[in-house]
């Protein structure tokens, strides 16, 4: 799926961080969702490998990162430390300062390494989230209904662990196959990836201290306040929850001071289903930011 890519493995900030790296030119971070892995990325990679050294990591508690002990405030999995692990990434590779095209729960991470490593960020693109803190806020019957998964996997351990590891295969299914707006978005071979990488029960651990954390932890952060002051595009599927519930160019211009932005004709998995419009709308933004 990667030809030319290298594999790593990156010790920093107290796990593990997994992923390939290849391409040339300026670096371009790409930040996976939720259940995925960096594999999310097979199909618009090989574009942007062309102009942009991609550095394309699995987050921590997915894939093969590593799976950090919890605590009680679920600190280890609060988008703060994910991007501490990301800013460590991108140091290994000597790249002080570089561009970001993030996915779901990667571009929560995002969100929150543009803010707390605004020296670092030059540019960013998000796909398919409004903020974190403004999503929770404004939760309707209508909107808890389709993100199901948003108020279940918050739920005390092992409860979530529990009922998903009995059937991973089931719950992989009905999670990915009922949010994108093509009957088939993803290919087979990315689909095992996602398959392999959830029987393991860590990662389903993990992957819910994610969400434990955005309801708790990373609420907090956000209102400590702090805006991304970096160029930001954001893209959301036009048969989406994002674009049925929210108004989402508004909700990231009270979080982001420059932001553009437009709904794709897709559903949730934007990099996936619509590989080829993705990778034009990142090189005609990346391209018009001044080089960094």
């Amino acid at each position: 799926m990667f030809p030319d890519f290298q594999t790593f493995d990156i010790a920093t900030n107290g796990t593990t961080i997994h992923g390939i790296i290849g391409g040339s030119g300026p670096p371009l971070l790409l930040l996976h969702g939720y259940p995925q892995t960096h594999v999310m990325w097979h199909k618009v990679a090989p574009i942007l490998a062309a102009h942009y050294t991609l550095v394309i990591p699995d987050l921590r508690g997915y894939g093969a990162s590593g799976k950090p002990p919890t605590d009680a405030d679920h600190s280890p999995y609060s988008k703060r430390e994910m991007a501490r692990d990301m800013a460590g990434v991108m140091s290994h590779f000597g790249h002080t300062r570089f561009a970001v095209l993030a996915h779901d729960r990667g571009a929560r991470v995002a969100h929150r390494l543009a803010v707390d490593h605004a020296d670092r960020v030059a540019a960013m693109i998000l796909l398919d989230i409004a903020p974190t803190r403004e999503m929770y806020a404004n939760t309707t019957a209508a909107f808890a209904t389709v993100y199901w998964h948003w108020f279940w996997l918050i739920q005390d351990a092992p409860f979530p662990e529990t009922q998903i590891a009995a059937d991973p295969l089931f719950y992989l299914n009905k999670k990915l196959r009922s949010w994108g707006n093509k009957p088939k978005p993803f290919s087979d071979v990315a689909f095992a990836a996602y398959a392999e990488a959830i029987k393991d029960p860590a990662t389903i651990h993990a992957m819910c201290e994610d969400y434990r954390a955005a309801a708790t932890i990373d609420i907090t952060h956000d209102d400590e306040g702090g805006m991304i002051t970096c160029p930001l595009h954001v893209l959301w599927g036009a048969d989406g929850a994002i674009e049925a519930h929210f108004d989402c160019l508004d909700l990231w211009k009270q979080r982001a001071t420059i932001v553009t932005g437009h709904n794709l004709p897709g559903g949730h998995y934007l990099a996936e289903e619509l590989p080829d419009m993705v990778a034009q709308e990142a090189l005609q933004f990346f391209a018009a930011q001044p080089r960094w």
